[in-house]
């Protein structure tokens, strides 16, 4: 198996689907950009023109607990000091990873929003094709 498909495993596992819209964990992307999940929130914090809440926003407590109870990798995602995040997770739509890679400048950053958008491309595809089969 090549490293690109496992790539897009890995991320296409990061997708969840929140309010009816795919969406990326700020720590899901911090590990894929390989910065901290911190400067991941920085960056937006710095840009909040850029992030509008149809892009990207913070989770609800419900939310969160939620995805906890539902995904066990999550149970385990250590913020570094402790067992579980101070604060409740930013997600990122699509979009928001697109505009995320505008303020993130370096070279892997714009390698791995590429990737990114291609696993979304093919969780588009995959739902597509799960509904028309459905229908038939």
């Amino acid at each position: 198996m090549n490293n690109l498909m496992v790539k897009e495993n890995e991320i296409a596992n990061k997708i969840y689907d929140i309010r009816g819209v795919q969406v990326m964990l700020d720590s899901d992307l911090a590990e894929l950009y390989h910065v901290e999940t911190k400067r991941i929130n920085e960056a937006v914090t710095r840009n909040l023109l850029k992030f509008p809440n149809r892009f990207s926003w913070i989770l609800s407590e419900d939310e969160w607990n939620f995805l906890r109870s539902h995904f066990a990798t999550l149970e385990n995602q250590i913020s570094g000091r402790g067992n579980y995040r101070k604060y409740l997770p930013r997600v990122f739509t699509e979009q928001g990873v697109a505009m995320l890679a505008t303020v993130l400048k370096s070279k892997e950053a714009a390698q791995v929003s590429i990737a990114i958008m291609d696993a979304f491309v093919v969780m588009h595809k995959y739902i597509s094709n799960n509904l028309i089969e459905q229908n038939i």
